[in-house]
C-alpha cells in the first residue's frame, strides 16, 4: 500500500510532537525534583561548573608514582581543593629511610583546564615548574602536574630556577648542593634562609 505524500508528512509531524511531548515530560520532572529539594523532599543537586567535571575526571584516572598521595582535607565533596604529598625516593630529597615529605596545596579554578590550578608548597621550599607558568595549556591534567612537581625532587633541574642561587650550586658544585638539601630537611639555615625540618 502507497502512502500519499501528505500523510507522510504528517506521520512526520505526528513523530515530532510526541517527541516534544516527551521533552516536556523530562523537564517537567526535573522541575518537580528541584521543587521537591527546595522543600527538603530530597537532597538537592549542586550544578557542576566545566571545571569541576573535567577535575572528577582528571582524579578518577590519576596514575601516581608510588610515593605521591593525594587528599581532600575538606571531604570528597571539595573537588577543587586537595593537597598532595610527595615523599622522594629518589635523587638529593631521598636522604634516608625517614625520607622527607612534601605536601602541596591545590586550588582549582572553576575554569580549569583553560586556567592551571595554583600549587603552593606547605613545607617551605621554592620550586619552579613552567607547567604551571607560560607553559601551561588546557590539553595538560592534574597528573601532569603532580609528576612534574616529582620530577622537581629527583630530577631538579638547574635550568629554569625560581631559585638562582640554588640552581648555580647545583650546576656547579652537586655536593654542595647534597649537602644544602640535607640541611633544609634536617631543619637549620642555608644562606640566610631558616629551613623547618621536615624528615
Amino acid at each position: 500500500m502507497v502512502i500519499p505524500w501528505f500523510c507522510d508528512s504528517f506521520l512526520k509531524e505526528v513523530r515530532e510532537a510526541e517527541a516534544m511531548i516527551g521533552l516536556f515530560k523530562v523537564k517537567e520532572k526535573q522541575r518537580e525534583q528541584a521543587q521537591n529539594a527546595s522543600r527538603g523532599g530530597g537532597a538537592s543537586v549542586k550544578k557542576q561548573s566545566a571545571g569541576e567535571l573535567r577535575l572528577h575526571k582528571d582524579i578518577s584516572e590519576l596514575n601516581l608514582p608510588s610515593s605521591c598521595t593525594i587528599s581532600f582535607p575538606d571531604g570528597k565533596d571539595d573537588l577543587m581543593n586537595f593537597e598532595v604529598s610527595i615523599k622522594p625516593d629518589d635523587g638529593y630529597y631521598q636522604l634516608s629511610v625517614d625520607n622527607g615529605t612534601f605536601v602541596f596545596t591545590f586550588q582549582v579554578s572553576p575554569v580549569y583546564p583553560h586556567e592551571a590550578p595554583k600549587v603552593k608548597c606547605k613545607t617551605r621550599k621554592t620550586f619552579a615548574s613552567n607547567i604551571l607558568r607560560e607553559d601551561w595549556k588546557p590539553v595538560l591534567n592534574i597528573n601532569t602536574v603532580i609528576y612534574g612537581l616529582f620530577h622537581l625532587f629527583t630530577e631538579p633541574n638547574s635550568e629554569d630556577p625560581l631559585n638562582h642561587d640554588a640552581a648555580q650550586v647545583l650546576r656547579d658544585n652537586p655536593k654542595l648542593f647534597e649537602t644544602n638539601v640535607r640541611r633544609a630537611m634536617t631543619g637549620g639555615y642555608v644562606g640566610q634562609t631558616f629551613f623547618p625540618r621536615c624528615i
